[in-house]
């Protein structure tokens, strides 16, 4: 034995989507996702520009409304993804950095993703009951010396 801990599923899939997140392309909040059905990797995505149009990194970011509206969110390009692939999400997990606005909660109950991990909170306090509406385990993962512990977020709480 050599002391070594294998990270777990959550783990591995939670390091994946901060990675990544290194590829966002928009400044204001740097966001990675990836997609897994049965322990398998089937979509990634990271905020950026609609395909074809300049990154937020070279020209600053297109704001409306407090809002940069040239950036496609993470888990929604993971969706996206999917969907240009002809891959199902259904019964699929999303690991994301963030916790997911209201606009990435709505696509997620729609294409079927039934779990997921986030890691940072963002100021949205519609999304969680969104999920929950559409029956969507939510859970926040914390580091910690042995890895990510997984803790279960319920709407209101």
């Amino acid at each position: 034995m050599t002391g070594y801990r294998r990270p777990t599923w959550d783990d591995y899939f939670i390091e994946m989507a901060r990675l990544a997140a290194a590829r966002a392309t928009c400044p204001r909040r740097r966001v990675g996702a990836v997609l897994v059905r049965d322990n398998r990797l089937i979509a990634t995505g990271y905020n950026g520009a609609v395909r074809g149009a300049p990154h937020c990194d070279d020209v600053g970011c297109l704001m409306v409304d407090g809002h940069c509206v040239r950036t496609v969110h993470a888990e929604l390009n993971a969706l996206l993804q999917c969907a240009l692939n002809g891959v199902s999400s259904a019964g699929s997990t999303m690991y994301c950095t963030d916790f997911p606005c209201v606009g990435c909660a709505k696509a997620m109950v729609q294409a079927g993703v039934v779990r997921v991990v986030y890691l940072s909170d963002y100021p949205d306090p519609n999304s969680a009951a969104i999920l929950a509406a559409g029956h969507v385990e939510l859970y926040k993962a914390v580091a910690s010396p042995e890895g990510y512990r997984l803790t279960r977020v319920e709407p209101g709480g």
